[in-house]
């Protein structure tokens, strides 16, 4: 009997979900923060030293330094910074949005303190005694542009007056405007600009007020800017860049674009195969992944996080997350039903078989993604921070969203005898059914011996990672200045360019470039970088020249020698740290001897992409690190798969006492669990490759290595990892003395016996 009330509740859920989402999306999309590199903006990182002798840089400077920093920030008009302490002597602010970088750099880095002084150069007041607040753009009687202050004491103006007013004839007062700018973008020695003159009133009487105004040869805006600049105070330290980037809008505004129509594509595409593929489980999957979508942008909402580019192809790939628990299920619940079970017995032991390979599978790319958040920097911060945003709603959604939704029409009694919406064949139910269990069903991969070709596994990844190793030797990796130095140059033009028109516009400036690339659709992005560290003022220079010369400010990243080396060493510490983790806790949860193997196909896959960027001479910048941590979780995951359904197989074989018996539980849980692996990667190579093909030139490389990693996951899962277990068994099992001497011929003849 069906039960009509559980459809309508299902109905009216959706209803309501999909009435909430359409109404609320829209302003969601509106209130998340778009990083820098999808609005334009300018980042830089201040490395914080003592502005004179004796001076102890600890968290009360800093922290009184990011406050002069945000007072300036509010002069610019942006409104919302990000302004971070990071480790004892840094502070990294972000200013997504803001229309002119050159004003923004300037303000922040420079100090600005405003001195009266008398005829002999005597310091009298300094911009200390201004009042918080106190400088205001004025006019004149004249009408001309002014400065007017307001003191903190009134008692302390009239002192300094009369003093200057008993120095007759020489009584003047002389304001300058003091400037330093502290250490010019990685040079060695502090950059001291003369004082500017501002103005030298003759003082006739005594002033009982506490308000002056400057009167020069001001424009409004530089009579606005000095004003500005004595609010905010000066800053109690020198800050050096160490490292630096700007984003034009126009770039910005490409990528957003770009990302979001691979987005869509990609989406779009896996909807289609889950449909195709799975039938009605697939149209429930499709509900719950637009759930997740929707519940990760809400989420990240809440939290105020700020979307950047790396973030929305984690969003992206949090989908392939989703969709993986999805198939895990599904193919579960078919291996059920092909042994007679009922559809809801079929769908409680599916869902529940499932729960284990799903919640490790998630808990080890969780580990990967930490340890990304912890060592990582800037976007790659915001990538890691949307990956573990995406990995817990996708669990949350596709574990107990599908199960609840599925449950609903299964409970109902609707889909009793109704296999084919499960994409099972009702002619093949009964045969398998009188011969076979779930966990002894037979595969389309049967046929097919994983462990008698073993060694040759082995030597075909020996050979590559032996070739591998001399390419790396010889042609080495093509560093970007993430992890060595320089400056990285990108050009966006409104019409196609040519090497040699930008060539000649390097020239102009007496810049040398390392080779130029295009790309784009009409060639009308062009990048390059110098192994030296522009100047500020050299990136002054140029974001003014290439704004007139292409029409749109170019993007410009500088990174300091120093900071070079601390990413390389993040990178690599965040890699071993991870390893370690997964090994831990695949030992834990299963056993040492699969943690092995788990940790070795890891390493094999990391290996591949290094090798594969070396080869095709990609360049290899801080998204890449962000890609082989996230192939790490990635390929976990099928390793992991596999390896829970090796332990069923286990439990079931209870003993192990030939080599046989081990060969067997491999090849058996291989075989059962190929087709989920295959769907799986395949779901994210769509979205890979969509990123790839329509997404933004600027992670373009993170999506290749992406494809690599994934290629090599596969790989190394079904066939590395697997292969090492049976190999480490077998020698722990001969070492114990507990593997039988088989007399008759037997298959694996080349191993030992006991």
């Amino acid at each position: 009997m069906v039960k009509r009330s559980r459809i309508i509740a299902f109905l009216l859920v959706i209803l309501l979900l999909g009435s909430t989402m359409g109404f609320t999306t829209t302003g969601i999309l509106k209130d998340i923060k778009l990083g820098l590199d999808l609005q334009g903006g300018f980042e830089v990182l201040y490395e914080v030293t003592p502005a004179k002798k004796g001076q102890v840089i600890n968290q009360d400077t800093l922290a009184s330094t990011a406050e002069a920093l945000d007072k300036r920030i509010n002069v610019l008009g942006v409104s919302e910074p990000t302004i971070q302490i990071e480790g004892k002597n840094r502070i990294r602010v972000q200013l997504a949005g803001v229309t002119d970088q050159n004003e923004a750099r300037d303000i922040l880095s420079t100090q600005a303190n405003l001195t009266f002084r008398d005829a002999n150069d005597r310091i009298m007041m300094d911009g200390t005694d201004l009042a918080e607040g106190g400088a205001k753009q004025t006019f004149d009687e004249n009408g001309a542009p002014s400065v007017s202050l307001k003191l903190k004491s009134a008692e302390k103006f009239k002192n300094v007056t009369e003093e200057i007013v008993k120095m007759a004839p020489n009584n003047v007062l002389v304001i300058w405007l003091d400037f330093e700018e502290g250490k010019d973008s990685f040079k060695t020695e502090i950059t001291k600009v003369n004082p500017k003159f501002l103005s030298a009133p003759t003082v006739k009487e005594v002033f009982n007020q506490n308000t002056v105004s400057i009167v020069g040869s001001f424009t409004a805006t530089e009579a606005q800017e000095l004003s500005s600049l004595l609010n905010a105070g000066a800053l109690p330290v020198k800050l050096t860049e160490v490292y630096s980037t700007s984003v034009g809008a126009k770039f910005g505004e490409q990528a957003l674009n770009q990302t979001i129509l691979a987005g869509i594509i990609g989406i779009a595409l896996i909807y289609i195969f889950m449909l195709v593929y799975y039938r009605f489980p697939g149209f429930i999957a499709t509900v719950t992944l637009s759930v997740y979508i929707y519940l990760v942008l809400l989420v990240f909402d809440w939290m105020n996080g700020v979307l950047t580019l790396p973030g929305i192809a984690a969003l992206i790939l949090g989908v392939g997350m989703a969709v993986d628990a999805n198939i895990i299920t599904n193919e579960r619940i078919r291996e059920e039903i092909k042994v007679g079970k009922s559809i809801k017995s079929a769908f409680q032991a599916g869902s529940k078989g499932a729960f284990t390979s799903i919640l490790d599978s998630n808990l080890t790319t969780i580990l990967t993604a930490a340890v990304l958040f912890f060592y990582g920097t800037s976007s790659i911060k915001g990538f890691a921070t949307m990956l573990l945003v995406s990995i817990m709603l996708s669990f949350l959604t596709a574990v107990f969203g599908s199960r609840l939704f599925l449950g609903m029409w299964v409970n109902s009694g609707f889909l009793n005898k109704k296999a084919g919406w499960f994409g099972v064949k009702k002619s093949a139910i009964k045969d398998l059914a009188e011969n076979y269990d779930a966990i002894d069903l037979p595969t389309r991969w049967d046929r097919y011996d994983f462990v008698k070709v073993r060694k040759l596994f082995f030597i075909v990844s020996g050979v590559l990672i032996a070739v591998g190793l001399i390419i790396i030797l010889i042609l080495r990796l093509n560093l970007s200045i993430d992890f060595s130095n320089g400056t990285r140059i990108e050009v966006l033009s409104d019409k196609p360019l040519t090497t040699e028109r930008v060539a000649e516009a390097f020239d102009k400036l007496n810049i040398s470039v390392d080779d130029i690339t295009l790309s784009g659709e009409n060639k009308e992005v062009a990048s390059a970088r110098t192994k030296d560290v522009l100047s500020k003022d050299e990136v002054l220079e140029l974001k003014t020249t290439f704004h007139d010369e292409f029409g749109s400010d170019p993007s410009v990243s500088t990174v300091s020698p120093t900071v070079g080396k601390e990413l390389a060493k993040n990178g690599i510490i965040a890699l071993i740290i991870a390893s370690i983790g997964i090994i831990i806790y695949v030992t834990v949860r299963f056993e040492f001897a699969m943690a092995i193997g788990a940790i070795v196909s890891l390493l094999h896959d990391a290996f591949f992409m290094v090798a594969f960027f070396s080869i095709t001479r990609l360049e290899v910048d801080l998204t890449f690190i962000a890609a082989v941590l996230t192939i790490i979780g990635y390929s976990i995951n099928d390793t992991i798969v596999t390896f829970d359904r090796m332990r069923e197989n286990l439990q079931k074989k209870k003993r192990l006492k030939t080599f046989e018996d081990i060969a067997d539980v491999v090849n058996v849980s291989v075989r059962q669990t190929l087709t989920r692996s295959v769907n799986t990667v395949f779901t994210v190579l769509i979205t890979v490759l969509a990123m790839t093909i329509f997404g933004s030139e600027s992670i373009r490389n993170f999506n290749i290595a992406m494809l690599v990693g994934l290629v090599t996951g596969v790989y190394s899962s079904i066939f590395i990892a697997t292969n090492l277990w049976v190999v480490l068994k077998a020698r722990e099992l001969k070492k114990k003395g507990t593997i039988k001497t088989v007399k008759e011929k037997r298959k694996y003849s080349d191993e030992p016996q006991v």
